[in-house]
């Protein structure tokens, strides 16, 4: 039951350390396939990241931007933008300041600045206006798509350029984006870094930045190939009290840190902390997934500068810059006419316009030019600067994109259409087989880096291979010991086309709802009872990092089986390029694509700043129009309701040209396939395992030769229980509504009335019920299922150590129902927008539901439009099924095992995964609750034994369902009772234990005194990490031995007043108290270890957070270098120590501890999926102090607590010296290993395919 698809590619969550949350969130992605619905967590480029609370820090990094669907120009439009995107006449002379500010007539023109293209790109207003013109006049034969009616843009005397969206949500807020077009691939040779480095100088250096501190701001930056960008997200007034009295305007304020970054003092204190950060980062990310992708780029881009200039850049290099070097970059490339402002949130017009013009208005080119210090870098700097406009995509198509060219990948009648429009133009010339004809001769500039340099790293490169006559491919195959599957990844680059016009419109649906239908074969059909692969995904992402969209197939694989998986997810795309999709995939995905819109449209501005702006600086990046949600839906409609079969087809079929192409007689691609391969180290020539190059060519050859017949249409049910099922079931077991029950002192509601915020109830069989309305995230909802046990019950209840954990992976891996196939369903679950995650954790199982509350499966367009059940009603049905009708299947229970014995694998060749491992075995005794699952006891596990263990917790009277969403609690709570409560009381009971304790057992009682643990990990790249840990209360302020924080505070604290006693007796006041310790003490992490001490780039605390068992540990981790890591664990303690003794919480502390926690909160209960997880376990007798009060009364009781709250309850952690646990995970060289002369790619800080690896 893997209803987890993505069209645009895996979803990552990245959390901002910006009073961000501590600790491992889980995610679940959304079926979508319209660009504006992505979160601002995946889809802003955060590549290169940090900070802590309110402090800003950098971070070199990359990612695929996780944009798809934008497909290639056709012919069909007659207007062409060559005229306004090549660099000449208004649209260059906006870079042109038109007018001098104070004395900067008598200075030199700036070496960098030349004409080029404004980067506002169709929002340039010159631009926007001719296309409004050309819309309203009908001269083009395919009409421009609508401009956004609120977004308002504009460029200053100066050349800066900004944009700003109204917004509405969240209300007396905003965010401020000042993106630098200037990354790493600006970077002249002895500049490898500084970009990155001086990203972080200049924000963390800006003294009007931390005058944003305290008001529940949050700032950051990161900095990738193309750009560095600063942030600042803050309320629209100050808050009342503190240093500011009165409350402020806050856009002033934030607008004056970003203007400080363009003045940035470089000093030479600030520079030196930067500095030891950013080499501490280096070590910290240099991950074996991280190097893999090093090695994956390098070899994409090989024909361009991304392959050498990646943004972490070269130590020895970073090692010696001092304030000349990152001043000489800085005002070389922090000037007004190469940035561009975005502000998005809920604020007046005309107020930002002129708050931007007094800001910024006074920069100039020249001033900045006149700073630079090393005027011996000008002559260079200055022949890059005309190589750039003289023969890059940068200058071509967008001032967003690296000064790059591409071995594009096109089939042949799309390249005559691209040449024919101007968008790009391509000629074949000699290795680099396509590229694009530069309108100079820059043969006396390496732009490209093609030739061989200093400092390059000497990284071993595959000779291209000619598959068949004219059908060439890129090959490159990475080996290391630290590899645990197979991997590979093939390639083809595109042009990026503009999405600026109906037909242009309808190609990026046509080519979307190729890859929807693609993706689903492979999740769906190719899980077959042996599957080849363990993961697999094809897309086509559009990214403005790289300056071209680039298809992509990744797949992973034992590695004895990576021919066959090689051979599968090649013919499964063979199958869409040559035969399309089936019609009933076409009506599936298609209509997919307009709920999608729909259910955009109907948030209106209620979206998020975040998301807004996301979508707003990619839209606007690659030159698409920039559409509201309302005028995005009704242009999807229009395109839906004619496009044919046909038209997808011939979209399936581009798609998939550079495999395709691959065999005779094909459809055949003009370019270069670009083909990865990462294996283990180990296997020898004659293994299954071994690979190399001719061995990799050869199979994707023999796959392609391999003949593929058309899919079939799969009969999808409607409904998964039929209106007469459901009328025999409420005769059977009619059910009845009972009060909500709780035990944190509110008194039971009413079983027939709605309460606010949320309705509690209980079925008459036993199911707990818990509804809250969320228009917030329009027509859109979320369901939890909690059934309390995890893997603390398998050992209360005798079951077989592993057995619910793979159990619960099981039942995610199958599906199917009564008579319906586990592909029917999953079938059912995509019509519907479905997805669902089952885990078990150490003391629950939860089964997870995201769905859309509109009606659904629908057919038809417009007024012949045959309308679905709604997505709820669909949800319902499935939890019904699952409880009372599920199929458990020994393939699905193969795939779990499979999928735990590679974690457990996996985790002995991770540094930080042993290294954890390693103290949380000593911490609890080798608890095997709390440790992970090993291979025998994975391979011990039965389906039997899965199946008792997890159906014996899901009996109706352990069950709580909480659900959110925009609907009517009425009608929801009414097909609760229909669907829910007609489940039998005793459905499960067979596999009840019986006489077994239900109560959770505490956590271990730590053995003392603590004690420090070493570990070795062999690895050919220095690493280490080091951990404190000790003992803490659970998330409810219960310790180990059955007492809790308010308990231990009163009793400490002699002299409290009958107020201060009052309040510490609310069910709230321990887990208010530890929410606030854990944001102080990465305050303070930061503060020490990594700004005063300089020894790391990153210090988390962290807390477990249990509810249901007593007790639990903090646990903090700094990263480091292997010479740095000793003094970087005593740092951490010695922080910890001064928390508790010396350097106490102070108000100021609390005060803005207070403002993160709270913001936060206040933005989470915008998601329903928040919602959810707060009503869990309300009325569960296992959580005793968790109840209704802990939402209605959350404001008021963090508000009330005081610093000594907060002190006294730090003595309920165990902080003393010999209460600690300590460890440092380093590694070692492999015995006997030669340093090869062939040596990695550069890292890459926090890149990722899809999304961010955070740093």
């Amino acid at each position: 039951m893997r209803f987890r698809v993505t069209a645009g590619g895996a979803l990552l969550a990245t959390t901002a350390l910006v009073g961000g949350e501590y600790g491992i969130l889980g995610t679940t992605s959304a079926f979508s396939f319209v660009p504006q619905r992505s979160s601002a967590l995946v889809n802003a480029p955060l590549l290169s990241k940090g900070g802590s609370n309110n402090d800003t820090t950098g971070g070199g990094g990359l990612r695929r931007n996780n944009r798809s669907s934008l497909v290639m120009k056709d012919d069909n439009s007659k207007f062409s933008f060559a005229n306004l995107f090549s660099g000449e006449g208004a649209a260059a002379a906006a870079a042109t300041p038109s007018r001098v500010r104070g004395n900067s007539a008598t200075l030199e023109p700036h070496p960098s600045q030349r004409d080029h293209i404004n980067p506002l790109n169709a929002l340039y207003p010159p631009t926007r206006k001719l296309l409004e013109e050309s819309s309203s006049s009908g001269a083009s034969s395919s009409p421009p798509l609508p401009f956004h009616p609120a977004v308002k843009s504009g460029v200053l005397s100066n050349g800066f350029s900004y944009v700003f969206l109204p917004n509405r949500s969240p209300a007396n807020r905003f965010e401020a984006h000042l993106q630098v077009f200037s990354g790493s691939s600006d970077e002249l040779e002895p500049q490898q870094g500084i970009a990155h480095l001086t990203e972080h100088v200049a924000y963390m250096g800006s003294r009007k930045r931390e005058r944003l501190f305290g008001t529940g701001s949050q700032t950051n930056a990161y900095t990738d190939f193309h750009h560095t960008v600063f942030y600042a997200a803050c309320p629209t007034y100050s808050p009342n009290g503190g240093s500011f009295g009165s409350p402020q305007p806050m856009l002033p304020m934030a607008l004056d840190a970003l203007c400080d970054v363009m003045e940035a003092r470089c000093d030479p204190s600030r520079i030196e902390k930067e500095r030891q950060a950013v080499l501490s980062e280096m070590t910290m990310v240099n991950t074996i997934e991280y190097r893999v992708e090093c090695q994956i780029l390098s070899t994409l881009h090989r024909e361009n500068r991304l392959a050498k200039r990646f943004p972490i850049g070269k130590e020895s290099l970073i090692q010696k810059w001092n304030r000349d070097d990152v001043k000489t970059w800085h005002r070389t490339h922090y000037r007004p006419d190469n940035v561009l402002l975005y502000i998005v949130g809920d604020l007046d017009p005309e107020y930002v316009q002129q708050t931007i013009e007094d800001k910024f208005g006074h920069l100039t080119a020249e001033k900045q030019g006149s700073e630079i210090a090393l005027t011996e870098l000008k002559p260079e700097a200055s022949k890059l600067a005309d190589a750039v406009v003289g023969g890059t995509l940068k200058q071509r198509q967008s001032w967003h994109y690296p000064p790059v060219r591409h071995d594009f990948c096109v089939v042949e009648g799309v390249k005559d259409l691209l040449e024919e429009d101007g968008t790009v133009e391509l000629v074949e010339t000699g290795d680099l087989e396509v590229v694009e004809k530069k309108s100079g001769d820059d043969s006396m500039y390496d732009i490209h880096l093609q030739k061989p340099y200093a400092l390059d790293d000497k990284v071993q490169f595959l000779k291209e291979a000619e598959l068949s006559p004219g059908k060439k491919i890129r090959p490159h195959i990475f080996k290391h010991e630290l590899l645990q599957n197979f991997s590979f990844h093939l390639f083809a680059k595109r042009p990026v086309e503009p999405i600026k016009d109906m037909e242009s419109f309808r190609r990026s649906l046509a080519r979307r709802v190729c890859l929807a239908a693609l993706q689903i074969r492979l999740n769906v059909g190719g899980r077959s009872d042996d599957p080849a692969f363990t993961f697999v995904e094809f897309n086509q992402l559009d990214s403005a990092r790289e300056g071209c969209a680039v298809c992509s197939l990744d797949m992973t694989a034992d590695p004895p089986r990576w021919r066959e998986a090689v051979e599968k997810s090649i013919s499964e795309i063979r199958k869409l390029g040559l035969h399309g999709v089936t019609p009933g995939e076409m009506e599936r995905y298609a209509s997919a694509l307009l709920t999608d819109a729909e259910q955009l449209a109907a948030q209106g501005d209620m979206i998020s700043h975040g998301d807004q702006l996301a979508y707003l600086m990619e839209t606007v990046a690659n030159g698409h129009t920039f559409m509201s949600p309302e005028q995005s839906y009704a242009v999807t409609e229009q395109a839906l309701s004619t496009l044919t079969l046909e038209e997808v087809n011939r979209a399936a079929a581009e798609l998939c040209s550079h495999i395709t192409g691959l065999n005779d007689g094909e459809l055949t691609s003009t370019g270069m396939v670009v083909a990865v391969a990462c294996t283990p180290k180990s296997a020898d020539k004659d293994d299954a395992s071994f690979v190399d190059d001719d061995k990799l060519c050869q199979a994707i050859r023999d796959a392609c030769s391999i003949e593929v017949e058309p899919v079939e249409d799969v009969v999808v049910p409607h409904t998964l229980v039929t209106p007469e099922e459901l009328e025999e079931a409420m005769k059977a077991n009619p059910p009845e509504w009972e009060s909500g029950q709780f035990s944190d002192g509110t008194p039971n509601t009413p079983a027939d009335r709605i309460t606010r915020p949320f309705t509690l109830r209980r079925l008459s069989n036993g199911i707990r019920v818990g509804v809250n309305q969320n228009a917030a995230e329009s027509q859109r909802g979320h369901l939890r299922l909690v059934a309390p046990g995890g893997r603390d019950a398998e050992r209360r209840l005798g079951f077989k150590s592993g057995s619910l954990a793979v159990g619960a992976r099981a039942m995610q891996e199958g599906g199917s129902f009564g008579s319906f196939s586990r592909e029917q369903v999953e079938l059912f679950a995509v019509d519907h927008l479905i997805m669902v995650e089952i885990n078990c954790n150490e003391e629950s199982l939860v089964m997870d539901f995201v769905f859309p509350t509109t009606n659904v499966g629908n057919s038809g367009y417009g007024e012949n439009m045959k309308l679905g059940i709604t997505g709820t009603e669909a949800v319902l049905q499935i939890v019904r099924e699952i409880l009372i009708d599920f199929n458990w299947e020994e393939d699905a229970l193969g795939r779990s095992k499979s999928s735990y014995r590679t974690a457990h694998e996996s985790l002995g060749k991770s540094l930080e995964g042993k290294s954890t491992e390693m103290i949380m075995d000593a911490v609890t005794s080798g608890d095997e609750r709390f440790l992970s699952i090993d291979v025998d006891t994975v391979n011990a596990v039965t389906l039997e034994d899965a199946k008792n263990a997890v159906m014996s917790q899901l009996r109706p009277k352990d069950l709580e369902i909480s659900v959110s969403g925009d609907f009517v609690v009425n009608d929801v709570l009414d097909q609760i009772f229909q669907y829910l409560g007609t489940v039998p009381a005793d459905a499960n009971s067979e596999y009840e234990v019986k006489d077994a304790t239900m109560e959770f057992d505490s956590v271990p009682k730590l053995a003392l005194p603590g004690k420090h643990l070493d570990l070795e990990l062999e690895d050919s790249d220095p690493r280490a990490v080091a951990y404190v840990a000790g003992a803490s209360p659970n998330q409810w302020g219960f310790l180990a031995d059955g007492t809790t924080v308010a308990q231990r505070v009163s009793e400490a604290d002699k002299r409290a007043s009958d107020y201060d006693k009052q309040r510490r007796a609310h069910p709230l006041f321990g887990n208010a108290a530890l929410s606030l310790i854990s944001e102080i003490a990465n305050r303070r992490l930061f503060s020490t270890v990594r700004e005063r001490k300089q020894l790391t780039y990153d210090a988390n605390f962290s807390l477990t957070g249990f509810e249901r068992m007593k007790g639990g540990w903090f646990l903090v981790t700094v990263t480091a270098s292997k010479e740095k890591a000793q003094k970087a664990l005593d740092a951490c303690k010695e922080t910890l120590e001064a928390l508790r003794t010396s350097n106490p919480i102070s108000p100021d502390n609390l005060e803005s501890a207070k403002r993160v926690v709270l913001n936060r909160h206040e933005g989470e209960l915008r998601t329903s999926q928040y919602w959810s997880t707060i009503m869990s376990g309300i009325q569960e007798e296992s959580i005793p102090l968790k109840g209704p009060l802990s939402v209605t009364d959350f404001h008021a009781v963090i508000e009330a607590m005081t610093t000594r709250d907060l002190q006294l309850a730090l003595d309920c952690m165990g902080l003393e010296e010999s209460e600690l646990y300590t460890a440092i995970g380093k590694t070692v060289q492999p015995e006997g290993m030669v340093v090869d002369d062939i040596v990695k790619a550069s890292p890459m800080a926090g890149m990722g395919r899809g999304g961010a690896l955070t740093g």
